[in-house]
């Protein structure tokens, strides 16, 4: 029997044809259990349940086809949600006709039966725009629900103690041309993320401290918002490590969620907390700020230094002899060319990092870490100095060492995670999109 919108059955919903006037139906008679039924008042909230299980379980079907790691069938996503297979058949068939799956060429499967119909995101139909503004860079990257990146644009700049006001508007004016070229290949945007270097508020919004940009309590959304380019899509802001551990958590997605810890080095040392597929927040949005860890008292023992001073790009660069401020670009050119001071600078920041990680390791029970940013492209280099590091210090390393793996999110990941993160949105509520999207 066919299945409806909702996933049930058409015999549920079959249509009550009216008589002839004048003949007696079993609903106009009060004594049967039809005409009963017709005497009563109908049940909105039961029609609204109904409504909002469709719209749950749509999202559940579309997650199944956005997270997998390969298409799935239908059957398959049956299988992994415990829907019947007529309402998963249903559902698919809705999601298709709004041009957000589509269907590959079927595959011939051993057992008997048809050949299964793997099942993938539209490319190029819905996207997500992340955009980021770090020290010494600013950006933007289109996502689309298969994952593709759309278009890009990344502008090289020194924004150090930057007017914030100036920053921003640089930053929509690179989103304009992006943004058109997607609305003239027929994308509909979803919505726009902005990474940023510092602490967000995740309740009021505002960025309340970007030390490494000189930026204090700026209301980021306002300001973009009242720009001409993006006052139609104001963007979410979050911490640039946090959308990056996003990015990071979509790429080693399977069948059991992924914990760890994600460390990002940039000019200045950011973290996040990963766990069962989630970033672990805290109560303002404010957690994962490893550079500031103290990890030395400095030459005499009573000035605090951070991870941030001891292994951030700044701090790598002048221990390898190169100009303040000089790009990381180099330090790896100098590591590749066998130059002793770039790798000693390297080794020695790596041992400031497995001693801040296992510090947090301890606290957190921590089963991995993840090294991105500029420690993972020194990666060879650092990997067995954070490992000894969690060997000595982390106290239940004799049972569980903490595994040291590099980042799989590739470069720029904080503009990735959060077109991610917009993306989600519309998988978490697909329905509004059908229209857009058909």
């Amino acid at each position: 029997m066919p299945s409806t919108d909702d996933g049930s059955s058409a015999a549920a919903q079959a249509v009550v044809f009216a008589a002839p006037r004048g003949t007696t139906t079993l609903a106009d008679n009060p004594r049967t259990r039809e005409g009963r039924a017709a005497e009563r008042v109908p049940d909105r909230g039961r029609a609204a349940r109904q409504a909002q299980m469709r719209a749950h379980n749509l999202s559940v079907t579309l997650a199944q086809v956005v997270d997998a790691q390969s298409p799935p069938s239908r059957a398959q996503i049956a299988a992994s949600t415990g829907l019947a297979r007529g309402t998963v058949t249903g559902l698919v068939d809705l999601l298709i006709e709004s041009g957000m799956v589509r269907e590959l060429d079927p595959v011939v499967v051993a057992r008997a039966g048809r050949p299964a119909v793997p099942l993938e995101p539209t490319p190029g139909r819905v996207a997500g725009v992340g955009m980021e503004v770090n020290v010494d860079y600013l950006g933007l990257r289109a996502v689309d629900l298969a994952g593709g990146v759309l278009v890009e644009t990344v502008e090289r700049a020194d924004l150090r103690g930057s007017e914030p006001d100036a920053v921003l508007d640089r930053l929509a004016n690179l989103a304009a041309p992006v943004l058109a070229s997607l609305a003239a290949d027929g994308v509909r945007v979803a919505g726009t993320a902005l990474a940023v270097p510092g602490l967000v508020d995740r309740i009021t919004g505002p960025l309340r401290y970007a030390p490494n940009l000189g930026w204090r309590d700026v209301d980021v959304v306002g300001r973009l918002a009242a720009h001409p380019v993006l006052a139609d899509l104001p963007p979410r802001v979050a911490n640039e490590a946090n959308l990056a551990a996003r990015a990071e958590a979509h790429a080693r997605r399977g069948r059991v969620a992924p914990s760890f810890l994600y460390v990002s080095g940039e000019v200045g040392v950011g973290g996040a907390l990963v766990l069962d597929g989630e970033i672990f927040l805290g109560r303002h949005g404010w957690s994962g700020e490893i550079g500031h860890v103290v990890v030395d008292g400095g030459p005499d023992g009573t000035r605090p230094v951070s991870l941030e001073q001891r292994a951030g790009q700044d701090a790598i660069a002048q221990a390898a002899g190169l100009a303040p401020g000089a790009p990381f670009a180099d330090v790896v050119a100098a590591l590749a060319a066998g130059d002793p001071r770039a790798r000693d600078a390297v080794r020695g920041a790596a041992r400031w990092l497995g001693l801040a990680v296992a510090t947090v390791a301890n606290v957190v029970d921590v089963s991995e870490v993840v090294l991105g940013g500029t420690f993972g492209l020194v990666f060879d280099e650092v990997q067995d100095v954070v490992r000894e590091a969690l060997a000595d210090r982390v106290i239940f390393a004799d049972w569980s060492a903490p595994s040291v793996r590099r980042s799989a999110a590739g470069d720029y990941p904080a503009m990735t995670g959060g077109a991610l993160a917009v993306l989600r949105t519309v998988v978490s509520d697909p329905t509004p999109w059908f229209a857009a999207t058909s």
